[in-house]
């Protein structure tokens, strides 16, 4: 009965709004210049925006309404129109010509009153998530983006570490740390991971906008020029400005559900056809109350569940070796170690034909129930587990005074495949009782994130000003489950926490502005200055993770020789006998400690950050600006801006910027720009450091574990090598394009652009104490391998964007045509050469190593140089339909190891077109369902050549080898 009862209760709440007094209205929509009927003009009651209708080839309209609604009447070139139903049962309307009705007025890159795209001086995509998102299959903003603009992209890393923790986002094919995100118009902080693999083979760290839920805004503003002039450090490549939501009185959301079918592409043997996995789940709202007569809270919140994705690489690696096959490993002491019980459970038996069979790595397996894809390389998306809230609101104080404040709050829980299967062959990583097969490591991260920002609007005098304050911080602790610590033996934890990571940012923003009509045909002036305080901790986690212990080491009872029960010579960890030159047992002495199993220290896969990690490092940034925009003529508009910068730790820096805009016609304008700009280090470059698990293929093509230490640029590891500390990348940008609104339909914008850093920061290959000599194993040890963070070189990316879009009306239909494409080339123009302290690598091997070919590739040729959007959109009445489809251009992927003939084993991918495709249809006014796909064709990249088949493979940096995914959602709004 109570369950009939609430299914009741539901259904009257989504049908009750219908049982108001409902009434047909119908008129003409026409354009008030010369009476022409408008088709395809949009008519919406504003109370419940999905629902609405279509002005048909003569502009004529029929809607159902109640006599208490506002139609809202809008069409691109025309001024919208609102008017209440009323006792109205027939409403013409002559819509007035704007051309500011050619888009959305934009606030990014003006500090003016705000522009149009075709008035704007330099190029600025505007995306309406409030309106898209419903009809695309992504649920996160980053991979919205990805999707709807080609300049932008976020490849979501599917192993490596913290890589796939996070993904990092790119505007112009250059790193995420040289694009600067704002929300609001206020800086956003950064997340507290360093991202050491990015897709352009630089170090970087990002905005992790996963965090800000896409429910919460209403669009986005692309400026696709340099900017630092304008808004400081990191706005190399360009801006991305989220605007949240300020609707009242109106709840809207969704639920979505969908996963991944997981065919296995074209692997082959290689993968194994699995069940369909990546089930993602997302539930989201957005409510906004009225706060006085114009004041405002608007609210929203997303919850967020992601299964992984698994995408195994099946390969032939040994897994058991012959010691262990054949019970022939000892402990520390000399004592034999059954690996093997099957086998000795054979021979007692006299089963011969068995004992056989269980002496071999497939019988074993098969005995125990395993198969060689057990042991496969795991890669895949990430688990995740998210919650976020965010509000916007505003309160004026009087008629020229408001205050405003928004921000939120998130918790993200994420695990990952981020490491090699550790094989029972591998000695030095083993430990029978707690892993007799071996194991995979995964890693995981409980990441908090909170941003708030406060301030006031208002007058002083004859400026506008503009006071606030923004705070956030991004704060991540980093664990590993399913490892242990092998130096530890059977007493290690098998779940530990590796540290944790936090950066905080406080700005403080006071900004003046004025438009001066008179002067010339408009001029707006403005300034202010910054304050900016940002710190970046790394806290160490539990002992364990990062110590090495004594499970192979032996402490000497008394002087004698280094034998086991048996008399025989201890063995170490390969089982080979330990004995001096002459073959004989070693002598040794009471009380002295010998290493007799080299058991691998530290946390498997990546090592915790310990006592010598540890850092909380400040810094202070102060600037000041000037930005004015002056239209010579009603055609001709110039504008400028300079900034000065200091900061505590490297110093000043001064930048400017020049645009400027010529309308040809009132719908076709000429923009170029040029400017200077620079970005700062990173707190978390300048002091990052850790210890992972590398995996080098060695001449069989099988990876063998090496451990990478990263040094920060002012340790002691650095400067005996004779590295430098990090200065600041320096930019140069070049603009020039065009704007064209052929009609009211019909739009399209043509830019060039060419952005030269130098300095770019790189991460280096790694060096070992034999190839330094000068002692340098005193530094980082024997068997070490140290990187760095340098100035590795000088870059150049340039490009040619195009962006276009028609709409058309069809008897009561509307069709949607859109094409976007960039062009772009990247190089590394320059590579610093060091004269380094290494006395045993000649200068060729040095310059490659400080900035090696494989890391050249990834910027120049590793992601397309092309990628190209399309999509038409199809709306008739309740039905709408999206099909889209994405190229991603050819990539190349350069190697640093060579075949026996000196041929490196480079690789070429070609093109990839992948399609997605949405169909929705309103249910009643207040409810909508979709549902649709991304790469709905189950499109796979190519497979990577088998030398280079380790961790992936497939090459990940066009589409990815996730496959195809499918989704239905439900949205609501009342």
């Amino acid at each position: 009965m109570k369950q009939k009862f609430y299914l009741c209760l539901i259904f009257l709440l989504i049908t009750l709004p219908t049982f108001a007094q409902q009434v047909t209205v119908s008129g003409t929509i026409t354009a008030s210049s010369d009476g022409t009927p408008l088709a395809g003009v949009s008519v919406i009651l504003k109370t419940a925006p999905g629902k609405g209708t279509l002005t048909d080839g003569d502009g004529k309209y029929t809607i159902t309404a109640t006599p208490a609604d506002v139609l809202v009447f809008s069409f691109i070139g025309f001024a919208s129109t609102e008017i209440p139903v009323g006792a109205n049962r027939t409403i013409d309307v002559p819509l007035q010509e704007s051309m500011h009705e050619l888009g959305e007025l934009i606030v990014t890159g003006s500090r003016g009153m705000g522009r149009t795209a075709l008035e704007t001086a330099v190029p600025v995509d505007i995306i309406s998530i409030k309106d898209i998102m419903g009809d695309l299959p992504q649920i996160d903003l980053a991979q919205m983006l990805t999707m709807l603009a080609p300049s932008f992209n976020a490849v979501r890393s599917q192993g490596g570490d913290l890589d796939s923790h996070v993904d990092p986002i790119q505007l112009r094919n250059l790193a995420p740390n040289q694009t600067l995100v704002l929300v609001n118009g206020k800086r956003r902080h950064t997340s507290a991971q360093l991202i050491i693999s990015t897709a352009v083979g630089s170090p970087s760290t990002s905005v992790d906008m996963m965090l800000i839920p896409a429910a919460s805004v209403d669009h986005i503003e692309i400026l696709r020029d340099g900017a630092a002039a304008q808004y400081g450090s990191d706005a190399v490549a360009g801006v991305i400005n989220i605007v949240l939501k300020k609707s009242t009185n109106r709840l809207s959301g969704s639920f979505t559900g969908g996963g991944y079918m997981n065919s296995g592409g074209d692997g082959g043997k290689y993968t194994e056809d699995g069940k369909p996995d990546g089930y993602n789940y997302q539930l989201s709202a957005n409510y906004g109350f009225s706060l006085g007569k114009k004041g405002f809270i608007n609210i929203s919140g997303e919850l967020t569940q992601r299964r992984p994705t698994l995408r195994p690489f099946v390969n032939d690696w040994n897994v058991y070796d012959g010691t262990y096959l054949t019970n022939q490993r000892t402990d520390k002491f000399g004592n034999p170690v059954i690996t093997n019980p099957e086998l000795v459970a054979a021979q007692a038996a006299g089963n011969a034909t068995l004992a056989a069979s269980l002496a071999t790595p497939e019988g074993l397996m098969g005995a125990r129930g395993l198969k060689q894809s057990d042991f496969a390389v795991w890669a895949g998306s990430p688990a995740i587990t998210m919650g976020t809230v965010y509000f916007n609101s505003e309160i004026p104080i009087d008629e020229t005074t408001t205050f405003y404040a928004f921000g939120g709050m998130g918790y993200k829980f994420l695990q990952s495949y981020s490491c090699y299967y550790r094989r029972p062959e591998q000695t030095d990583r083993f430990n029978y009782l707690l892993y007799p097969n071996g194991f995979r490591p995964e890693m995981t991260t409980n990441t908090s994130d909170i941003s708030t920002t406060m301030g006031i609007r208002g007058k002083i005098g004859i400026f506008n000003v503009d006071f606030s304050n923004t705070y956030g911080r991004n704060k991540s602790r980093i664990g590993m489950v399913n490892t242990m610590n092998a130096s530890l033996g059977s007493n290690s934890p098998i779940n530990m926490n590796l540290g944790t990571h936090a950066f905080s940012q406080n700005t403080t923003n006071l900004d003046f502005s004025k438009y001066f009509p008179e002067v010339m045909r408009g001029l707006n002036i403005a300034f202010g200055a910054e304050m900016r305080v940002e710190n970046y901790k790394i806290i160490k986690g539990q002992d364990e993770g990062f110590t090495y212990g004594d499970a192979g080491v032996v402490t000497v009872g008394e002087d004698g020789f280094l034998v086991g029960p048996d008399g025989k010579p201890l063995e170490d960890g390969s089982s080979t006998p330990i004995v001096d030159a002459n073959g004989n047992p070693l002598e040794v002495t009471k009380g002295e400690k010998v290493t007799v199993k080299s058991l691998s220290a530290n946390c498997q896969c990546f090592a915790g950050f310990g006592p010598k990690n540890e850092r909380d490092e400040f810094r202070t940034d102060v600037s000041a600006y000037i930005d004015a925009e002056l239209n010579l003529t009603e055609d001709f508009m110039i504008a400028g801006a300079a900034r000065v910068e200091n900061y505590s730790d490297f110093g000043d820096v001064v930048i400017g910027k020049f645009a400027a805009r010529y309308s040809i016609l009132d719908n076709l304008s000429l923009r170029g720009s040029l400017s200077t700009g620079f970005r700062a280090p990173s707190l978390q470059e300048l002091n990052y450091t850790t210890t992972a698990t590398v995996f080098v293929t060695d001449q069989n093509g099988v990876p063998q574990p090496v451990d990478y230490t990263t040094y920060p640029s002012n340790s002691t590891a650095a400067r005996v090598l004779g590295i430098k500390k990090l200065t600041e990348e320096r930019s140069k940008s070049y603009g020039l394009g065009f704007a064209y609104q052929v009609s009211h339909k019909l739009e399209f914008s043509v830019d060039a652009y060419q952005i030269d850093v130098d300095d770019r920061i790189f991460l280096t290959g790694a060096f070992n104490a034999a190839e330094v000599g000068n002692n340098y194993d005193q530094v980082i040890g024997s068997q070490g391998e140290a990187q760095f963070f340098v100035n590795g070189g000088d870059i150049r990316s340039k490009g040619i964007e195009l962006v276009g879009n028609y709409t058309t009306a069809v008897n009561k239909s509307v069709l949607t045509f859109n094409a976007s494409a960039i062009f772009s080339r990247n190089q590394v123009i320059h590579k610093k050469t060091l004269d380094l302290n290494a006395a045993n690598i000649s200068e060729e091997a040095l310059v490659n190593k400080y900035l090696n070919r494989q890391v050249i590739g990834q910027f120049e040729t590793g992601t397309p140089r092309t990628k190209f959007i399309g999509f038409v959109q199809y709306k008739l009445g309740k039905f709408s339909t999206l099909f889209r489809g994405t190229y991603y251009g050819k990539v190349t992927e350069l190697s640093t190891s060579t075949n026996a003939n000196g041929e490196f084993w480079d690789q070429t991918f070609s093109g990839q077109t992948v399609f997605d495709l949405s169909v929705s249809y309103d249910i009643t006014k207040n409810l909508k369902f979709s549902v649709g796909g991304n790469n709905i064709f189950d499109k796979y990249p190519e497979l990577l050549r088998e030398e280079n088949r380790g961790f992936y493979l497939y090459s990940n940096n066009q589409q990815g080898s996730n496959g195809a995914y499918y989704y239905g959602r439900v949205l609501f709004s009342f």
